[in-house]
């Protein structure tokens, strides 16, 4: 009978992984395997590992894991080596006699460098570092590239604001996450949100808050914010007839000294609703009430739809000029664009609102699926392969390079991370290490324990914050 535990770790793999301890040679004794994202557009910020090995790696397996797995796996038509986990539990408690070395989270690694490699620390089991590549590649691949669409989304967003901004304090709200209910699972938004939070400090989803403070030290400070904000249904719950006095009753609920809040406002017709009700009948109110009515378009060509809106709001209340020679409207109206927003999109938005002249400081922006939804394992094209066997005590350089796709070679030996003369980091062989020259990886995890743990704060500081 199955217990339904989703936590037991010999079940979080692939079914052929069951299989591969009698497929390695006779005499292997230790396993080495790397971590690394093959290519893409932008660097990696590495994250998430701390989490998995809070969540998955500090509960020792049990006998009771061991027989549902057992009863499941060959149900399931496969072998199973239930004298090497059990070996495991009598010899090492049930913790996994497992070395996890890593660059430090939240570290900017240009792509095709090793960020993590894992071995086995006991030669009995030369099967375990290939056996939670499944989970081990999900936990970090996932909350890195999430790090890594962000982090060059800030980018974005911080050269248009140095261009067109009096200053760039602001930057750390200028991505909103809007991604939780376009999330796959639960665990997908505690996780990809959370992962986002290591470059902004804007997000919806409540979850990460909970993440923060369970996986990285968070529990005196709040690592993100929110502002009060309508949706559809709580403007047209009012009627068309009634839109005028639904934006009356945000003024008069969340309006205030130093406040913010949003209104979603094209649920009929967003022009009017500028040039007419907040431009027009409401506007004294918005002048008046001492905090900042944010705009929401939610529909259309966001481009277009913009830069439209800002030039009919600049009509309606007027704009001064920075210190760059840029629009900006009075501090008390605001947009915000969350409808189609991803890496690609937000870059034409921002260079389409400059181009007509107005500063980026005008605009704020959600992103949603494009953040936490839209990414794969190809996204930045992770990977998790083996690149050293050790048989017969000695080490033996083991890789692939698939003459039909010579993108997908492996590296090869034991590996270290360094910085070169010129300051660029390198992968490197241990075995060509200089005397001296230290690996950027430090241990994370051994036998068990948990060896380094970070907070959010901390790992903010390491991706210069």
């Amino acid at each position: 009978m199955y217990t339904n535990n989703l936590n037991n770790l010999i079940l979080n793999s692939d079914s052929y992984k069951t299989s591969h301890w009698v497929q390695y040679p006779p005499g292997s004794e230790y396993m080495s395997s790397y971590i690394e994202a093959r290519h893409a557009d932008y660097d990696v910020v590495f994250f998430g590992l701390q989490a998995f090995i809070k969540e998955y790696l500090s509960t020792p397996i049990t006998h009771s894991d061991i027989n549902e797995a057992e009863t499941i796996i060959q149900a399931h038509g496969l072998t199973f080596n239930r004298a090497g986990w059990e070996r495991l539990v009598d010899k090492h408690g049930g913790y996994l006699p497992l070395r996890i070395e890593a660059v430090p989270e939240g570290s900017i690694v240009p792509v095709s460098n090793v960020v993590c490699q894992i071995v086995n620390t006991d030669p009995e089991f030369y099967w375990l570092p290939s056996y939670i590549e499944t989970a081990l590649l999900r936990a970090i691949w996932y909350p890195s590239t999430v790090a890594s669409v962000s982090r060059y989304c800030k980018g974005i967003i911080r050269q248009a604001l140095e261009k067109s901004a009096d200053n760039t304090d602001s930057l750390p709200f200028r991505l909103h996450d809007f991604g939780s209910r376009g999330a796959s699972s639960h665990e997908s938004v505690a996780i990809g949100s959370l992962a986002h939070l290591v470059n902004f400090a804007g997000t919806d989803s409540m979850t990460a808050l909970v993440a923060a403070s369970r996986w990285y030290q968070m529990t005196d400070d709040m690592p993100a914010f929110s502002i009060p904000a309508a949706e559809h249904s709580t403007m047209t719950a009012w009627g068309r007839e009634g839109e005028t006095a639904a934006f009356a009753n945000m003024i008069e609920q969340f309006g205030g000294e130093g406040k913010s809040f949003s209104v979603v406002s094209d649920s009929y017709d967003l022009w009017n609703t500028i040039d007419n009700i907040w431009g027009d009948t409401l506007k004294d109110d918005v002048k008046n009430m001492g905090g900042t009515l944010v705009i929401r378009p939610d529909s259309g060509e966001p481009i277009k739809v913009i830069r439209e809106a800002l030039e009919r709001l600049a009509v309606k209340f007027g704009t001064t000029l920075n210190s760059k020679g840029y629009k900006v409207l009075p501090d008390y109206v605001r947009i915000i664009q969350g409808d189609g927003i991803n890496a690609q999109s937000l870059s034409k938005i921002i260079n389409a609102v400059m181009a007509a002249g107005f500063s980026t400081d005008n605009i704020t922006f959600g992103m949603g699926g494009g953040l936490l939804q839209q990414v794969n394992r190809d996204t930045m094209s992770w990977a998790m392969k083996a690149s050293a066997i050790s048989i017969n005590g000695t080490w033996k350089d083991i890789y692939k390079d698939p003459v039909t796709s010579h993108s997908k070679r492996s590296k090869k030996g034991r590996l270290a991370l360094i910085k070169d003369s010129s300051g660029q980091m390198q992968t490197v062989k241990v075995d060509d290490l200089d005397a001296g020259t230290d690996s950027l990886l430090r241990d994370v995890y051994i036998d068990g324990k948990l060896l380094v743990e970070d907070s959010l704060t901390t790992i903010r500081e390491r991706t210069g914050w």
